[in-house]
């Protein structure tokens, strides 16, 4: 497998230029000494370039363990392992995992080192020239939402736990690798967090498309991120691999439907994103501006409203008419704060969820850093909730309607095969 492709060196901290490269795993077992059954056991499985496939299944399925097969962290029994058509299940198993990005549960950063160096690791391992490495970088804690000049020489022990999960993610894609394996690396943050996280590498994924193995027990997660779905039995067999809405819909088996859980109709809410609905916008100041600009614009706008962004340009605070007033004039009393915020990439739940605990009755979509894009209403939302549900009720309708139609085609040509021809009274 060839080396990962690197900026030219006349032009540091160019984007990536690799994208992703298909992976076939053919019989993939693992077998350890003293245990009766395999812990994986003949695995064949097609992944197409670019693509993000979740591999999600109970506790002890294999998962992760079939996830380190692919970059040989574990050695395979036996079988095959294909990536961009070439066999690598021969090739050195360090030259091997240096072409293949690797994010696991709590980031697993080196404590000793800084941030630059984290991500700077596997450039350096590779010997790319040192301004390259640099420019490299900066490049990708820029790409993940981190501002270089600030994050570049912390520790990860300075960082919250999705500050390193995004240092985890930048320093696994830093060799512009094609493929990207991913070990449950969200699982360790809270849920708001995680939402941000989920909706960060979906982002990453638009740009860069990567084919990324993503491991993970969260089925939500799962419909969330995925393209497609391999849902695992014991052993990692394969009880249906899927895009996430046809294994809501028509699930393989009733192991399938209970993985699946209840409310499957409800989880189809994680297959819309909030780009996909009308994102409208709203007055806006900004704790730079002068204390009567604000005043102004609280009156002489068209709402009673207006969102205070701070100085990065982020939703700050709600501002109503009034507010000023009641605080005395000072803004850091005034206003109500912003609690939660959604990206382009997030789903329609997590709209819905971040409006449902707002009193505001909408929520602030943001961007790269959490720059301030638009808003979202409730209005919108139930609205896009309806059209949804009215789909399922409609494709429910019409999967009742065939049913009907082949019960009753059946039960035509049995009467036809009992009496020898047209059916007679």
């Amino acid at each position: 497998m060839p080396e990962p492709p690197v900026p030219d060196a006349g032009t540091p901290g160019t984007g990536p230029r690799s994208v992703g490269a298909t992976i076939e795993l053919e019989a993939l077992t693992k077998r350890y000494p003293g245990s009766a059954l395999p812990a994986v056991e003949s695995v064949t499985l097609d992944i197409r370039a670019g693509e993000t496939v979740i591999l999600v299944g109970p506790s002890g399925c294999g998962k992760s363990t079939l996830l380190k097969m692919i970059n040989r962290l574990i050695e395979p029994t036996g079988g095959r392992i294909r990536i961009g058509g070439e066999d690598v299940t021969d090739m050195d198993p360090v030259r091997l995992r240096r072409t293949i990005g690797y994010a696991i549960q709590a980031s697993g950063l080196f404590p000793h080192m800084t941030v630059a160096q984290n991500v700077a690791l596997v450039p350096k391992m590779l010997r790319w020239p040192a301004a390259r490495v640099r420019a490299r970088v900066e490049e990708m804690l820029d790409l993940v939402g981190l501002d270089p000049a600030e994050f570049h020489g912390r520790y990860p022990r300075q960082l919250s736990g999705g500050q390193q999960q995004r240092v985890g993610v930048a320093r696994a894609l830093a060799a512009d690798p094609p493929v990207l394996l991913m070990d449950e690396p969200f699982g360790a943050v809270d849920p708001i967090t995680r939402d941000h996280l989920q909706d960060e590498l979906i982002r990453l994924q638009r740009e860069l498309h990567k084919t990324i193995v993503f491991v993970t027990h969260d089925f939500d997660e799962a419909i969330k991120i995925g393209d497609r779905i391999a849902v695992l039995r014991e052993r990692s067999h394969i009880a249906q691999f899927d895009t996430p809405e046809a294994i809501l819909t028509h699930p393989a088996d009733d192991f399938v439907s209970g993985f699946v859980g209840a409310g499957a109709a409800l989880k189809r809410l994680n297959l819309t994103r909030v780009r996909d609905i009308g994102i409208s916008d709203c007055p806006t100041v900004s704790v730079d501006d002068p204390h009567q600009h604000i005043v102004d614009k609280l009156r002489s706008g068209g709402t009673d409203e207006v969102l205070l962004l701070d100085k990065r340009g982020s939703p700050y605070k709600w501002l109503r008419r009034g507010d000023l007033m009641r605080a005395g004039g000072s803004l850091a009393r005034a206003g109500t704060p912003v609690h939660d915020t959604v990206t382009r990439d997030a789903t329609l739940r997590d709209a819905l969820e971040a409006v449902l605990t707002d009193s505001t009755g909408r929520v602030a979509v943001t961007g790269r850093r959490g720059a301030y894009e638009g808003v979202v209403d409730v209005e919108t939302l139930m609205n896009s909730v309806h059209e949804l549900l009215e789909a399922d009720r409609l494709e429910a309708r019409e999967a009742q309607a065939d049913i009907e139609e082949q019960r009753a085609a059946q039960t035509h040509a049995e009467q036809e095969g009992f009496f020898g021809g047209e059916a007679k009274t």
